[in-house]
């Protein structure tokens, strides 16, 4: 049963909020006091909340705000980034963008390195008879494949290594080119010496074009009667006709090996050239000595294994024979050089 006391207070607190109502002024409100029944003393008793309870709400309710707003912040990081993330973000987008860019230049670069070296070999030095730049010489093609595929499957943050080392590369490429141009701007100053080395009239006068026996390639022995590579063109002569040296070099054997040319003379035009004329009946340089393009080296005649006066000749590049009859350029026309282009190929007899 309620108390006197507690009756007592609820009908205060009834007339105070009547005349406020009335009046319009509010009475300031008196703490709110909690009670509860007690069921020992069968009487409604005040509730007294202990300080150690106190606290422990007061930590509680400290602790879950913080874990939740924990939770707040570890998930607002997780989908929203913080302002230096956006930036950090912006930047490697840009870098990416770079590397895009800085990849299809360094492609450009590749394919006109490339078109570079090819030109390089195949027409530049094929114009100065000059041997090619091999490709161990060069970065090899199977290397670049290796290195685009390894580029490809790179992450971001090794690809900038990896455009540095394809930068070197072509940098190593292109110092090798420019030597190579090095090269090639001294054999333009030398063009005029390698034009003077280079075989480009017929060995004896033949302004007719009578005189050509035999050509190039495989013809029949006068003597074997088999057919036998002739490695050489017969120009028939009578005996002393001069024979001419066809470029400018240096006499590197003049005698009889006892070889079947007889009395032959051979002039190493420097440049790979070499040129062998053979049978003559006298010769009139020596060893060592420096020869003219045009310059009297000899007489036609028969000597060795040959079965009638004439001028063996033969032109060898590297080593290796190659069919005089092209290089018949500075005295014949053109209709002269088509005529005896038919000649040479004619399936003759050899005279040696």
């Amino acid at each position: 049963m309620p108390s006197c006391q507690s009756k007592c207070a609820k009908v205060i607190n009834l007339w105070l909020d009547f005349c406020a109502r009335q009046t319009g002024f509010r009475y300031p409100v008196m703490k709110k006091i909690k009670y509860y029944y007690n069921t020992n003393t069968l009487r409604y008793e005040k509730l007294v909340i202990p300080l150690r309870v106190k606290l422990l709400r007061i930590l509680g309710f400290l602790a879950a705000a913080l874990v939740t707003a924990f939770i707040i912040v570890f998930i607002g990081f997780q989908v929203i980034d913080s302002p230096k993330e956006m930036l950090i973000r912006q930047e490697n987008e840009r870098i990416k963008e770079d590397y895009v860019l800085l990849n299809n230049k360094i492609k450009t670069m590749e394919e006109q390195m490339t078109e570079l070296e090819k030109r390089d070999n195949q027409v530049y030095r094929e114009i100065f008879e000059a041997n090619p730049i091999p490709d161990s010489a060069r970065a090899k093609t199977l290397e670049k494949q290796k290195e685009i595929r390894l580029t490809e499957s790179m992450e971001d943050n090794e690809l900038a290594y990896s455009i540095a080392a394809t930068v070197d590369n072509l940098m190593n490429r292109m110092n090798f080119q420019k030597k190579s141009y090095n090269d090639i701007e001294g054999m333009i100053k030398n063009k005029e010496k390698l034009l003077a080395a280079t075989p480009a009239i017929q060995p004896i006068s033949n302004k007719d074009l009578s005189r050509m026996a035999s050509g190039f390639g495989y013809r029949i022995d006068p003597v074997y009667k088999t057919v036998k590579m002739h490695a050489g063109l017969d120009f028939a002569a009578p005996q002393g006709t001069p024979i001419y040296s066809t470029a400018d070099g240096v006499v590197k054997l003049a005698g009889n090996t006892g070889n079947g040319y007889g009395n032959y003379v051979i002039i190493n035009h420097g440049y790979g050239y070499e040129t062998l004329y053979g049978h003559q009946y006298k010769i009139k340089v020596k060893s060592g000595q420096r020869v003219k393009r045009g310059e009297l080296i000899g007489w036609v005649g028969s000597t060795g294994k040959s079965t009638g006066p004439h001028v063996h000749y033969e032109v060898h590049k590297n080593g290796r024979h190659i069919d005089p009859i092209y290089f018949f350029y500075n005295d014949l026309t053109p209709e002269q050089f088509d005529r005896i282009l038919k000649m040479a190929a004619a399936g003759n007899q050899s005279f040696d």
